[in-house]
């Protein structure tokens, strides 16, 4: 076996969700999922078929997410993974929805922050053992901080 880090690339302030499940029906799921809930976000999907033709499937309403999200698959290559880029909203505005989802099994993280992601190779495939998501803890927050996270939440609309 075999332990490789995978950078996802991405412009600084793009968000994604990456996640696993079971079933190439994951690809429309997805995309339903998403314009459902939020019909004006932009997103592009790639998801690794790990039986059959193992091919990166892919889907999505914007040419250059779905070209990241395909680029960033096949950087991966693991088994049932999925990644999805988005704009016009964020992995809050979805997550739910796409966590409901059947054939949705995990998912590893949604963040806009830089991701290393883990995986282990074998002469069988690859599979994601994990994601480094951002920066390492600076220290603890202290009370000017918390003042700031909670203005930042209530400035943003997301608490009241």
């Amino acid at each position: 076996m075999e332990l490789k880090t995978i950078k996802i690339e991405k412009p600084e302030a793009t968000n994604f969700i990456l996640g696993q499940s079971h079933f190439i029906k994951t690809v429309e799921d997805i995309h339903e999922a998403i314009v459902q809930t939020n019909p004006q976000m932009k997103f592009g999907l790639g998801f690794c078929e790990s039986s059959g033709m193992a091919l990166v499937r892919w889907t999505g309403n914007d040419d250059a997410l779905i070209e990241m999200a395909k680029k960033n698959a096949m950087s991966l290559s693991c088994g049932h993974c999925f990644i999805l880029f988005v704009e016009n909203g964020f992995p809050i505005n979805i997550l739910n929805a796409i966590k409901a989802l059947p054939e949705v099994c995990n998912i590893f993280c949604a963040t806009a922050n830089p991701v290393e992601v883990i995986i282990a190779e074998t002469e069988q495939g690859r599979g994601i053992l994990g994601i480094i998501d951002g920066e390492k803890s600076k220290g603890i927050e202290t009370e000017n901080d918390i003042k700031w996270r909670k203005d930042f939440l209530r400035k943003i609309g997301y608490k009241s």
